[in-house]
């Protein structure tokens, strides 16, 4: 397979521990995190979200990981928020290259997943972008959660998902990762959609967000690859899943998968990463 050196990984501890019931001690989560960044192999690492404590209890320590983090120049660090309240937070530390907020064309998961409509939404996002505005060291990144179809019902169509990227993007919104929340997207419906937003916004940043099971994660890599996509989510051994979502969590595209198919690094540097999340979540030193 042909090495790319444009494409870019992100991988994202926040998303794959943020389901699991049991506390992780906040010390292994800085320790395992920091051994993702000096890694190396990763353009960015989603590490945290300012988000309320009991909605997602495993983060409440997002600020004291922060604390323990040791940052490098090229690698870029983002975190999660899901309102205002989070952005005027994540603001205030200059350390965070980037806050991410998800957004859903589906009004169900909308509700589910920030406890707002879409049309509230919206409105938040522009008083994100005014927060933002007066700290240029950090850009907001909008996640189209629910990009492929939805499992509530909701109206889906691809013109729906570039119809929201166009009015997002109106208000001055230049990154977008593209999201599967519950696994709905085909292989073809993935290339068929990137091709799309590449043609209609060549000018913007896109991602690929998926939960995938192991089966077919790679044909849809490959075909996002192939419509234009040059930076790709996932998470250390395909752990993570959004607990607002449905009952059975889908797992994140396994990060080694991306390493491995874009020849970003070899297996020798990619196992002890493996072996230092199952250590996190046995809790063992």
């Amino acid at each position: 397979m042909q090495n790319n050196s444009s494409v870019q990984l992100v991988d994202c501890p926040r998303d794959a521990i943020q389901g699991i019931k049991f506390p992780i001690p906040t010390e292994l989560k800085i320790k395992y995190i920091n051994q993702l960044i000096q890694s190396k192999l990763f353009d960015c690492i989603d590490f945290g979200s300012f988000v309320s404590p009991k909605a997602v209890p495993q983060m409440q320590d997002t600020q004291a990981v922060l604390a323990g983090m040791e940052k490098l120049d090229e690698v870029k660090l983002l975190a999660i928020i899901a309102n205002v309240r989070g952005a005027e937070i994540g603001s205030t530390f200059p350390e965070i290259d980037f806050l991410g907020f998800p957004f859903s064309i589906s009004e169900t998961f909308q509700q589910k997943n920030t406890n707002a409509s879409i049309q509230q939404a919206y409105s938040q996002v522009q008083q994100m972008q005014d927060i933002l505005a007066k700290n240029s060291t950090q850009e907001l990144v909008i996640y189209i959660s629910m990009a492929f179809g939805n499992p509530y019902g909701d109206p889906w169509a691809m013109d729906l998902v570039s119809e929201w990227v166009g009015k997002l993007q109106e208000l001055g919104v230049q990154h977008f990762s593209i999201a599967d929340t519950t696994a709905e997207a085909r292989p073809e419906q993935v290339g068929d959609l990137f091709v799309k937003l590449k043609e209609e916004f060549n000018e913007l940043a896109f991602s690929v967000h998926l939960h995938s099971y192991v089966e077919d994660a790679l044909l849809k890599v490959n075909a996002a690859y192939d419509a234009g996509c040059r930076r790709f989510e996932g998470a250390i051994l395909g752990y993570g899943g959004c607990p607002f979502a449905q009952d059975e969590l889908v797992g994140n595209i396994p990060s080694e998968l991306l390493v491995d198919r874009f020849q970003k690094g070899s297996y020798a540097q990619v196992a002890p990463l493996m072996d230092a999340f199952q250590k996190m979540i046995r809790h063992e030193v």
